[in-house]
């Protein structure tokens, strides 16, 4: 009976493998509801065993994949199904430690043992495991699988090390992670800066509100004035990662196949930035065998849907519920599964069809129908849950002509949103939840005090831009942000002037944009 484990949703799921080898005719069978992916496993597990100068057994073998009822997938059953024939043919003792071990990983015919995904997801769980002290597992594996401390892990290159391992004829060192260190190092990319975008100094600004409470964000502009450079550089600006954001975002990307090699651990905030053609199931998750999809991979950092109108109606209000719970669950008839999607949405868009609507040196050829038409594309439920919605301009000469040295630089922006994130984490210490975009009614209530004068102007506005409920929430929690910049406890005039800028391009005023 060896034992290991297998990814489901987000999570492992323990695994015992049981090996049976008794007379009969020769054969080889694995049951317990595998894919195909694990029956080929025979095939390598064959060869790897003969290629590694041990007895492939001609009789009659049997494994079986307990809990029978749940469905195993992927190839990192390869390597236990290896050793329990192993231990089954008596070239390999079962030892107390062989006993208190798990194993995964795929095996080429050769024997050696190649990485698999899903390498913390399945230490996190196994380390939960009272019987299981000890985790083998494909070297380059290792250091991700370390970040789980309660399991001591080590990492194999071949099944005949590993062999040599169990029969103690030689020893391995077991593999550390030193997290802390992972999270001091700054990973943001000195590819691009905020600096490198000139002028746009209202864009910059809505951009630094906008990560300052993880506020959604929808830009407005011609072709060419700027809105993907802005929106790449948001990642930029936002605060470094906790240990658990960096751990949750890690085992997303780690069951995907897409953890970049040699990295343990995801410590910059991930930008994911999907075509207009992508489907439904590739943007939101799904599959017959659910797996995340773009908006987990934004977790905890930004989703930017560039030419935002022109992606599939469907897939538009199906970010509406993940947009609101932060979480999307896949529901299959075989299961179940909750993935997170705590990301920050950048949506860019154009005026009109043709793209130079109001635009100052190209005449719009679009008629008011092919407008109105265009922004219908994105309905007024999915534009409500935008915070900002912001206009663009075209760069002026005087502003590309500048010098850059002038502008100020991420680094010196995200210590002012870092503040502002201290304050919004101080001030919901004990809920599920630490920015200004998250809260509910009741937060609003108790965080967000108006002086007179911003009372006043917040109700003249909602009577006259005709504004929703929810709309109104928005720009207390964006005028919460502002002051939270600024420093003071009870939200002013100009944060809650600031704020309706911010949200004065709801859907009565995109025909007269």
């Amino acid at each position: 009976m060896i034992k290991s484990c297998v990814v489901s949703g987000l999570d492992g799921q323990p695994v015992i493998v049981e090996v049976d080898v008794g007379a009969g005719l020769a054969a080889f069978d694995i049951v317990g509801l595998p894919d195909a992916s694990v029956r080929e496993s025979r095939e390598r597990v064959r060869a790897a065993i003969k290629n590694s100068g041990f007895d492939f057994p001609i009789r009659r073998i049997t494994v079986n994949l307990a809990p029978a009822d749940i469905k195993k997938e992927g190839p990192s059953l390869d390597l236990p199904i290896a050793i329990g024939i192993l231990v089954a043919t008596g070239q390999v003792k079962m030892t107390d430690q062989l006993a208190r071990a798990a194993f995964v990983g795929e095996l080429s015919l050769e024997g050696t043992v190649r990485s698999i995904s899903g390498a913390l997801p399945i230490a996190d769980r196994l380390s939960a495991a009272d019987d299981i002290d000890y985790l083998y597992l494909p070297r380059g594996n290792a250091a991700e699988a370390a970040i789980s401390h309660e399991i001591t892990v080590y990492g194999v290159e071949s099944l005949g090390q590993l062999a040599d391992v169990l029969c103690g004829e030689t020893m391995l060192e077991a593999t550390t992670t030193d997290v802390e260190e992972l999270l001091r190092a700054d990973h943001t990319s000195d590819m691009v800066d905020m600096s490198d975008v000139l002028g746009q100094q209202a864009v910059k600004r809505a951009l630094e509100v906008a990560a300052a409470g993880a506020h959604n964000i929808l830009l407005i502009g011609p072709p060419g004035s700027g809105k993907t450079m802005l929106a790449r550089r948001l990642p930029t600006i936002l605060p470094q990662m906790s240990l658990a954001e960096s751990i949750e975002a890690t085992k997303i990307y780690s069951i995907c196949g897409m953890l970049p090699k040699g990295q343990a651990l995801i410590t910059s905030r991930p930008f994911r930035a999907p075509h207009h053609g992508a489907s439904s199931v590739s943007i939101i998750g799904g599959g017959a065998v659910p797996r995340p999809g773009e908006i987990s991979l934004a977790a905890h950092g930004v989703l930017f849907l560039d030419e935002m109108p022109e992606f599939h109606r469907d897939v538009l209000e199906a970010l509406r519920q993940p947009m609101e719970d932060h979480v999307v669950t896949i529901s299959r008839a075989s299961a179940r599964v909750d993935f997170p999607a705590c990301f920050q949405l950048v949506g860019a868009m154009n005026p009109c069809p043709c793209g130079y609507y109001g635009d100052s040196r190209k005449q719009c050829t679009c008629t008011p129908h092919q407008r109105n038409r265009y922004f219908q594309k994105i309905s007024g439920p999915l534009l409500d849950r935008i915070d900002i919605q912001i206009e663009v301009p075209r760069v002026q000469y005087k502003e590309i002509s500048g010098r850059s040295q002038d502008e100020e630089t991420s680094a010196v922006i995200r210590q002012r949103v870092q503040l502002a994130r201290q304050r919004q984490k101080q001030r919901f210490a004990g809920n599920p939840y630490s920015t200004n975009a998250q809260m509910g009614r009741k937060d609003l209530e108790r965080y967000c005090q108006l002086t007179d004068d911003a009372a006043h102007l917040l109700a003249e506005a909602f009577r006259t831009l005709g504004m929703s409920g929810r709309g109104h929430d928005r720009i207390l929690k964006i005028a919460r942000t502002i002051a939270d910049l600024d420093g003071t406890e009870n939200i002013a005039l100009e944060h809650v002037a600031e704020a309706i800028q911010f949200r004065s391009l709801d859907r009565e005023e995109f025909n007269d944009f």
